[in-house]
């Protein structure tokens, strides 16, 4: 039979006691997060992203267009059909009937400078940029006389006007391409506020080119190709991609620079106007996804 003392016996139950909850607290430390704390995920990866629409024209009617314009916007206001064109001395705006092509009106810029795109700025106003003038016309649509021109620095590729138009069309801010891979965004007077990166599953999108804003997005032509991209502007990521390269059929009489370019949406419709550049045809069309059943 062991006999035990008394005296030690204590000390170990007063050990006993003391080491319970230490021991308690190293095992919450080491195995269960603490306040405030999530649980780690079970598997590593990044955060969940959407995937990229693919999507294709759907063309619901055709119209003539001027197989001479040299086409570097496309903009829907109140109704109009404007375009505006490049090439130096025969850079300007006009405003087109939708229906038959034929230039309603027109007005040239300074023969030295080369024009790009348009855009909107709403009390009957519009805001065309040129490419390295680094100045911008601004037209009074009701005359197309130019009535202010403003500054800015870099190259001028599209131009689409981003948020909640007010009563009389205006919007609050501008969006800009340079043929890079970045937007920058403007106040009215073309003073830069920010810019950001254009990505396509992680690379970079070059040669953005004319744009139109539409509900948020700024939908965006690729210069070269019959790529469309619509990108959302607060963070630069695209989120959907038209390959409108089945459009226009017979090519045979374009030259290398005449590919499509111009795009305009048609609040009434839904539908999206495009076109390119010396193009005997504009388009009306929806964008739907990609049928992954085979043709026939």
């Amino acid at each position: 039979m062991n006999r035990h003392h008394p005296i030690r016996c204590a000390a170990w139950a007063l050990l006993w006691v003391l080491l319970i909850p230490v021991t308690g607290m190293a095992l919450i430390a080491c195995g269960s997060p603490g306040p405030g704390e999530a649980d780690e995920p079970s598997s590593a990866g990044g955060p969940i992203v959407d995937p990229v629409l693919r999507l294709v024209p759907r063309v619901m009617a055709t119209h003539p267009h001027d197989p001479t314009a040299f086409t570097q916007g496309l903009e829907l206001v109140d109704g109009r059909l404007l375009e505006t064109t490049g090439r130096y001395g025969e850079s300007g705006i006009r405003e087109v009937d939708r229906a038959t092509g034929r230039v309603l009106r027109s007005a040239l810029l300074d023969a030295t400078w080369f024009g790009e795109g348009l855009t909107s700025l709403g009390d009957d106003r519009a805001i065309q940029l040129t490419w390295k003038a680094g100045r911008a016309v601004v037209w009074n649509l009701a005359t197309l006389s130019e009535v202010d021109v403003l500054t800015y620095g870099g190259q001028g590729w599209g131009l689409c006007g981003l948020g909640e138009a007010g009563p009389d069309g205006a919007v609050d801010s501008l969006v800009m391409s340079d043929g890079s891979d970045h937007l920058t965004f403007r106040n009215l007077d073309l003073t830069r506020s920010g810019d950001i990166a254009v990505r396509l599953d992680g690379q970079p999108v070059e040669r953005l080119n004319e744009l139109e804003c539409v509900d948020g997005t700024v939908w965006a032509n690729v210069w070269l190709t019959d790529t469309i991209v619509a990108i959302d502007p607060s963070t630069g990521a695209v989120t959907a991609v038209v390959d409108a390269s089945g459009l226009l059929a017979d090519r045979s009489t374009l030259g290398d620079e005449d590919v499509l370019n111009g795009i305009a949406h048609d609040p009434e419709t839904g539908r999206f106007l495009l076109t390119g550049k010396r193009w005997p045809v504009l388009f009306e069309v929806v964008f739907e996804p990609v049928s992954d059943e085979p043709d026939g």
